[in-house]
């Protein structure tokens, strides 16, 4: 079988995939593919209609944002994904950039690296604890819970919620205290955690509106979606100081141009899309991605694949179906 590859693999995953098909990374040569994997790739049908082979597409995560789900269904090819298996990576950096935020690491490096003087523990980088601080999750999928698990265990936060599918019970069991409204998490939150997927319905789910409702001093960590956040409603909200900085490790357009808004403000913390970016889970994910693509070419059910009925929204667990 011929499979289309042109984004990074982990070794492993292309080691698996060397072993029974042949890749293929032209464009060009896209007619002859009967599997495809994506991590990033957009795909709409014009592109889609140069592959008449095609059974699957391997979605090396969970983002389908870029994928014709409806084209695909029509057309009998099966879009696979591969949930929890980055899970622990996402969350981990959620906690490292609610930590850095908050202490205003990153601000005081930039300082110390300009070459002005910056004298012992100065008042201009006097940080807070997240000891007693409230973490708000926007979206309490799987990744949300373990970052509130390293955060509520780890260094004493408070943690409240808001997702279409937590009732009070699921809460309590997950150890978050339910909130009816993204409005409701806004206003009772010191770090908001931003963890849904990108559709019609979460497309700038956060703009101006929700962040004037925002705690004054508040911060944002969004390693979901770029769209999710309105990022000019952002940059005022950040420029004002109705909130004190944000972590974006995902954007509008990615990689973001040198110009924008949000790049020139000391109190943002940019970085490239690093969530799931750990050998760890690129490693699993990659394996696994690999797997689906071999089950469905190979007449086999594969374990999870996205529904057209119930496109992705707030969280996996609401959205998704197990295939298995």
């Amino acid at each position: 079988m011929n499979v289309f590859l042109c984004e990074h693999l982990h070794r492993d995953a292309v080691a698996l995939l060397r072993s029974r098909a042949e890749i293929v990374a032209d464009w060009g040569r896209l007619a002859e593919c009967d599997g495809l994997i994506s991590r990033n790739l957009k795909l709409p049908r014009e592109t889609l209609e140069r592959a008449p082979r095609l059974k699957v597409i391997a979605v090396h995560g969970t983002g389908s944002d870029g994928i014709d789900l409806e084209w695909c269904a029509a057309r009998n090819i099966t879009v696979t994904y591969v949930p929890a298996q980055n899970a622990d990576s996402v969350a981990e950096l959620i906690a490292a950039l609610a930590l850095d935020l908050m202490r205003r690491v990153t601000a005081a490096d930039r300082a110390v690296r300009s070459g002005r003087p910056v004298r012992s523990a100065p008042p201009e980088f006097c940080g807070r604890e997240l000891a007693g601080k409230t973490l708000g999750l926007i979206g309490v999928g799987d990744i949300a819970r373990r970052a509130a698990r390293i955060l509520r265990e780890g260094f004493g936060m408070k943690v409240i919620g808001y997702s279409p599918s937590l009732t009070p019970e699921k809460a309590k069991m997950f150890h978050v205290e339910h909130r009816p409204s993204v409005i409701d998490v806004m206003r009772g939150a010191d770090v908001i955690s931003l963890g849904v997927h990108l559709t019609g319905e979460t497309f700038h789910l956060i703009g101006a509106k929700e962040l004037a409702a925002a705690r004054k001093g508040a911060v944002l960590i969004n390693t979901s979606r770029g769209g999710v956040v309105d990022e000019e409603a952002l940059y005022e909200a950040l420029r004002v100081g109705r909130l004190a900085g944000a972590a974006c490790d995902v954007w509008e357009h990615e990689p973001p141009t040198a110009g924008h808004r949000l790049l020139s403000l000391d109190n943002v913390i940019a970085t490239p899309h690093l969530g799931a970016n750990t050998d760890e889970a690129l490693r699993r994910v990659g394996t696994a991605a690999v797997q689906a693509l071999f089950d469905v070419c190979e007449g086999r059910k594969p374990r999870c694949v996205y529904s057209v009925e119930h496109p992705l929204g707030f969280e996996n667990r609401d959205v998704l179906r197990d295939g298995s």
